[in-house]
């Protein structure tokens, strides 16, 4: 990726393909957990001096995107699924990329950072490139916290979601996404039944360790979803007529047979803090 990145002359990305839809409604049911949590230190609670723009979406918007200024001693949290999708699934999602950039040139590949009308001159590599690496679904804000609170948050997470049970995660419509200033606009697969109960009671769990440590929690109705291309300002409007007029034209042609983009099993949940990446919960039952 990094001899890609300079093979186009474009840096990292500050946005997150992971775009952070709110996930699906809260709901009453208790998560899973092995009695509640003690509060932290008071000393635990004092929240950086500087939060910045936190990246946070409206209700309907979505995407990771850490806005917030670096400060020394602060660290950026994210805690998240990995997610990576099946070789069987990506001819059609490349032909469906290959169409929406080709009415909408101004993409990018989230988190590589490259043109997206670039790489779709190559099948293999927009497969490769585009589709091909692990991208994330967001069990929280991306927010700073001090190094002292680093420790906490990683044992209250894991005590919260130390055992998770295996189940699948299907990913079913196209969706598009702005982030809260509308500086960025996300084409990102959102998560609409297949695993959607569980990762709400994730959020959930998540939520709580969060508020624990005063930190900001996620959106309201949050919406699991990945982000597979970004693009600069609210183009929110072109990019779903796109989108759906895509969407309509790949149901006719499949005789309007409703069906998953695909299907990812449930690998578990990781935390990074700055540059380290912790695993937070074990799996049990394979499925």
């Amino acid at each position: 990726m990094d001899a890609l990145r300079a093979s186009y002359g474009v840096g990292p990305s500050d946005s997150d393909s992971d775009c952070d839809l709110s996930p699906p409604p809260t709901t009453n049911s208790k998560t899973q957990a092995s009695g509640s949590l003690p509060p932290p230190p008071i000393a635990l609670l004092t929240p950086p001096k500087s939060l910045g723009t936190l990246g946070c979406f409206q209700s309907g918007e979505a995407s990771r995107v850490r806005s917030f200024p670096h400060v020394e001693g602060n660290y950026a949290l994210h805690v998240y699924i990995p997610v990576y999708i099946p070789s069987a699934p990506k001819k059609e999602m490349t032909q469906f990329l290959k169409k929406v950039t080709s009415l909408v040139p101004t993409l990018h590949v989230v988190d590589v950072d490259v043109p997206l009308n670039v790489i779709c001159q190559d099948d293999y590599n927009l497969e490769q490139v585009a589709l091909g690496r692990e991208f994330h679904i967001s069990l929280g804000r991306t927010v700073p916290i001090r190094v002292h609170q680093i420790d906490s948050v990683v044992a209250m997470l894991r005590q919260r979601l130390q055992f998770q049970k295996r189940y699948w995660i299907d990913f079913s419509k196209w969706e598009v996404f702005v982030n809260d200033d509308h500086t960025r606009s996300f084409l990102s697969i959102e998560v609409l039944t297949g695993g959607l109960p569980e990762i709400t009671k994730q959020i959930q769990a998540v939520n709580e360790v969060y508020k624990l440590h005063n930190l900001p929690e996620f959106y309201k109705d949050p919406r699991p979803h990945i982000s597979v291309a970004w693009a600069l300002g609210d183009i929110s409007s072109l990019l779903k007529s796109v989108v759906e007029e895509e969407r309509n034209r790949c149901a006719i042609a499949g005789g309007l047979r409703p069906k998953r983009i695909f299907t990812s099993k449930f690998s578990g949940i990781e935390c990074k803090i700055g540059h380290k990446t912790y695993k937070i919960c074990k799996l049990q039952e394979e499925i």
